[in-house]
């Protein structure tokens, strides 16, 4: 009885022998044969390439696609203070420039000299110079302004201000080291600039406490310091200005 058909080795000349389909593992002296011209050898069979033409050298093959990765442009790289970046801006060494020279723009020249003189009314008003710069720094902490903090940290210091309450600003619902009246500028400043998480803003009992320790001079002057460094906040984190290298008195 023969073998079914299925099963029968096929003749040497077949399409089956060419490709190395045969039903049985191939023969020592079949094995060590290279394939015929023309033929791709086993490993070759499931990427085919076609012969290159005489006189011209082939090209040789992409990577598998999976082996491929591409990144797009990075066209600028930039200090971003507190973390405020995008992935993009993470790539590579970064770049300690801001985004916009504000001191070379006539523009700014011009506005940053009336902001100026508004914030020289409340350095000079009945508000505590101490509290002054604990609500710079706590402002400027939740905005995540880098410049400001540093400036007014170093201009804390100079003043006298202890290296404990300074290091302790953030934190200062926990801390004992501030009194009950600094405590209430820190909780106004805290709910003045973060409006946009309450739909309500600054709420009656942050005012009313605030209200038991300043008069309405020391009020007028504390809600328009939030506004002020609230407002430098913003310029600073907009165009993204590096920070770490101001030194006390830098600018008058």
């Amino acid at each position: 009885m023969s073998p079914p058909q299925a099963l029968r080795e096929p003749s040497a000349g077949s399409p089956r022998a060419l490709r190395g389909l045969s039903a049985g593992p191939p023969r020592s002296s079949e094995a060590e044969k290279p394939p015929p011209p023309g033929v791709p050898g086993a490993a070759a069979l499931d990427r085919p390439e076609p012969a290159a033409p005489a006189g011209r050298r082939p090209t040789p093959s992409p990577p598998p696609r999976e082996t491929q990765v591409t990144f797009g442009p990075v066209t600028s790289l930039r200090a971003v203070p507190s973390g405020r970046c995008n992935d993009g801006n993470r790539i590579g060494e970064p770049i300690m420039d801001a985004r916009l020279n504000l001191f070379g723009t006539p523009l700014f020249g011009t506005f940053l000299k009336h902001l100026n003189s508004a914030g020289k009314v409340i350095t000079d008003s009945a508000l505590p110079p101490a509290t002054q710069e604990l609500v710079k720094i706590r402002a400027s902490q939740i905005n995540g302004c880098g410049f400001c903090t540093d400036m007014h940290t170093k201009e804390a210091a100079k003043a006298g201000e202890t290296a404990t309450r300074l290091n302790l600003i953030a934190v200062w619902r926990e801390a004992t080291v501030f009194t009950d009246a600094e405590r209430a500028a820190l909780e106004l400043a805290e709910q003045g600039t973060r409006i946009a998480d309450a739909a309500g803003g600054v709420t009656d009992e942050a005012w009313a406490n605030a209200a038991k320790y300043y008069d309405e001079e020391q009020l007028a002057a504390l809600v328009s310091l939030i506004a002020v460094i609230n407002t430098y906040n913003r310029l600073n984190v907009i165009i993204q200005q590096p920070a770490g290298d101001y030194q006390p008195g830098q600018f008058g």
